[in-house]
């Protein structure tokens, strides 16, 4: 009987020393974490033209918007360009995103929103609204998106608008 345990106990003690190859087939895996930024994009009322107002404002499907992001030392760490879908929402995903520097090229620091490009021709002067010109800063409002080995963890900027090319007369779209 003491010669049955030690044989069992000796099986253990192989087992936990040299695991086999199929056992760290399961071992968890990291979870990649990535960097989203979402907005939206309007066609500015020619009523509130001059404002930073959306009232009126009607979504625009297909513009474009760029992601710039900038290393501690200013020099261009990410840009790529997006599309708005159909309802105009942007869901930018930073593919490739790598930050440096954790405090310094942290996303709401180091990265920016700007208008490129409308497809509507009768409304794609670019505004200022939420400082589009220069780079909409982006902020972070608790948004994640969780998956079993992914998160996203989401910034929004804007919402951001081009604006009609004449509002001498009502221009629709």
């Amino acid at each position: 009987m003491a010669s049955m345990h030690l044989i069992t106990l000796s099986l253990l003690l192989l087992l936990v020393v040299f695991p086999s190859t199929e056992a760290n087939d399961y071992a968890p895996t990291e979870k990649k974490t990535e960097v989203v930024v979402e907005a939206m994009v309007y066609c500015q009322s020619c009523d509130q033209y001059g404002t930073w107002s959306l009232t009126g404002a009607k979504p625009i499907a297909g513009a474009k918007v760029s992601v710039t992001c900038k290393n501690y030392k200013g020099q261009v760490s990410y840009y790529k360009v997006f599309e708005t879908n159909r309802h105009g929402y942007l869901f930018a995903q930073l593919e490739g995103f790598k930050v440096q520097n954790c405090l310094l090229d942290h996303p709401l620091q180091s990265c920016f929103a700007k208008l490129v490009w409308s497809p509507v021709e009768s409304c794609s002067v670019l505004s200022n609204v939420n400082y589009a010109l220069d780079g909409a800063p982006l902020r972070y409002e608790n948004k994640r998106v969780h998956g079993s080995r992914y998160e996203a963890v989401i910034y929004a900027a804007g919402p951001l608008a081009f604006r009609p090319n004449d509002c001498s007369h009502t221009t629709q779209f």
